[in-house]
């Protein structure tokens, strides 16, 4: 599969020395331990903090990366402000908050960035390696941190503008979740006509398309749409009315979306 292209600069030395101190990963949840389990693999001290130890293992930690859902990374950061030094660098791996989320953390002069795995994250388990990492930094030398943090714990990173985080969240949301949801919604029409194991059946097709987008992207494209076979979209309508009517909205939005890549490819290969 295409693979994201690496950035060639070099980690600065304040970074390298950053991650020469000690890292603390605030959140025993699943992405705090795959966060902790790649550092360790990394030969970085690292330690895995709680919100009730927070403040303590923080205190005179060079860089603090909160794990912690959404809605809790403000109350987190206002925690490890409280330490005593403050850390250097406090990040959060949300991918859709930005860095005003780490206020507090700010406000008692640590540095403020974000570090985000775009990977799906199942189990503290999860192995990061090669995965993409979207990153920022309220400073350069944030950013550089976050980089530099980023590829030593095996991750490709890349940046993404504050103003576009909502968006680049989006985006990863329809990759990676809808995609779950369109498949549960493959599967339950093929259980409606009998077919046993639907998943089983599927899989093969989903991972075939799914490495062909990697590597042609929208020139992946084949079915009765991208060949203009509108005859048998309209007996794909007619199956779905019986048999599942609850996914004909979704059958006909997906379709006219089909319609308009298909044309758009058509046009740029004209």
């Amino acid at each position: 599969m295409r693979e994201l292209e690496r950035d060639s600069r070099p980690t600065p030395a304040f970074a390298a020395d950053a991650l020469s101190g000690r890292l603390v990963a605030v959140g025993r949840g699943r992405a705090g331990g795959s966060i902790a389990r790649a550092a360790r693999n990394a030969g970085l001290d690292v330690a895995l903090a709680g919100r009730e130890d927070a403040a303590e293992l923080a205190a005179g930690a060079t860089v603090v990366l909160l794990c912690v859902p959404d809605g809790a990374i403000a109350d987190a950061a206002a925690t490890v402000a409280a330490a005593d030094p403050v850390p250097g660098f406090v990040g959060h791996v949300s991918g859709a908050s930005g860095l005003d989320a780490l206020a507090p953390a700010a406000a008692a002069g640590a540095q403020a960035f974000s570090l985000h795995p775009l990977q799906t994250i199942p189990s503290p388990e999860t192995d990061l390696g090669g995965a993409p990492c979207a990153v920022a930094g309220a400073t350069e030398e944030a950013e550089a941190v976050a980089r530099a943090l980023a590829e030593r714990l095996g991750m490709a990173p890349f940046s993404v503008p504050e103003e576009g985080r909502a968006a680049y969240h989006a985006a990863a949301s329809m990759a990676s979740n809808f995609l779950i949801a369109l498949e549960e919604s493959a599967a339950e029409l093929m259980r409606a006509v009998g077919v046993a194991d639907p998943r089983a059946a599927l899989a093969p097709l989903v991972l075939r398309t799914a490495a062909n987008w990697s590597e042609a992207g929208a020139e992946a494209l084949t079915g009765p749409i991208a060949r203009g076979d509108e005859g048998t979209v309209e007996r794909h309508l007619l199956a779905l009315r019986e048999r599942a009517p609850h996914l004909v909205p979704l059958y006909e939005e997906l379709a006219e979306r089909t319609r308009r890549i298909a044309r758009r490819d058509e046009g740029e290969r004209r």
